[in-house]
């Protein structure tokens, strides 16, 4: 046994063939041990309360109420949780949500497997990790002076938006957030005020063209 104490890892994915590869990738470090699995948003909420992990890892789109609100949530019970996104989203608009939502990580999927485990020693040394495609990607966004259009949606009201755009209604969308009617109806307002759309066609049409859901 050696002296250095083991980084606890949280997997949240809701697909369970994908946690089995992370967890054998991550059980055969020295140094990283995972300590349990979650496949949605509120699974990895309560696991998260229940063994307070060093690091969660945590992909975006899961059942329920979805990884940014589920990264939301456990940053509310503990500021100081290190939370690091590892997603198929590669669009920046998802990686400015997932750190305005309070992530110091993220990776994507197509990230070669040490790039995951590095990560994860990172974040649990008090750093943040970037995949460094993306953080270009930011940076050339920002030099253009192009921001995107959902950069002024709060996270709450970015997953709103694609869940709107993904076809849930108002109390569907009420029932998995756990909020009531007249709230997801507000936040739909605002929503498409703050967008310029009328209607929740072209919510989905704005949706695919920034490669937020597949046509």
């Amino acid at each position: 046994m050696s002296e250095r104490k083991k980084i606890r890892v949280l997997l949240a994915d809701d697909h369970a063939v994908v946690r089995a590869g992370y967890r054998v990738l991550l059980q055969n470090t020295n140094d990283i041990e995972v300590v349990a699995e979650a496949d949605s948003g509120e699974r990895a909420c309560r696991a998260f309360a229940d063994l307070q992990p060093d690091v969660v890892v945590m992909d975006l789109t899961m059942p329920g109420i979805g990884g940014l609100e589920a990264i939301r949530r456990m940053v509310a019970r503990d500021p100081n949780a290190r939370i690091l996104v590892f997603s198929m989203h590669e669009d920046t608009v998802f990686v400015e949500q997932a750190l305005q939502a309070g992530a110091q990580g993220y990776i994507t999927k197509s990230s070669a497997p040490e790039i995951l485990v590095e990560a994860i020693r990172e974040l649990a040394a008090g750093k943040s990790h970037i995949d460094t495609e993306i953080v270009q990607r930011l940076a050339f966004q920002k030099a253009r002076g192009k921001d995107s259009p959902f950069s002024n949606l709060s996270t709450r009201e970015f997953e709103i938006f694609c869940l709107l755009a993904e076809g849930l209604n108002t109390s569907e969308i009420a029932k998995r957030l756990s909020l009531s009617y007249k709230t997801i109806a507000n936040y739909s307002t605002q929503i498409k005020s703050k967008l310029h759309v009328s209607t929740v066609a072209e919510i989905a049409r704005l949706a695919i063209r920034h490669n937020i859901i597949n046509a």
